[in-house]
């Protein structure tokens, strides 16, 4: 294989320059309705991990907390 380098850097930088110019600062608003989705799917998350151990602790028949 042969990796032009130069060639390779251009289109990274011709691609994070137009990633750069479509890019913006959330408004107030924005930002804050993205950490509540955030930290929803993080609680969702957690309730499916804490619930699949519940479950599969019943079935083993160990105790579920130590």
């Amino acid at each position: 294989m042969n990796f032009d380098i130069v060639s390779i850097l251009k289109k990274f930088v011709y691609n994070s320059k137009r990633i750069m110019n479509v890019s913006y600062k959330p408004t107030r608003p924005e930002f804050n309705k993205s950490i509540k989705i955030i930290i929803i799917g993080i609680a969702i998350i957690g309730m499916i991990g804490f619930v699949m151990s519940v479950v599969i602790a019943l079935i083993a028949g160990t105790p579920i907390l130590p």
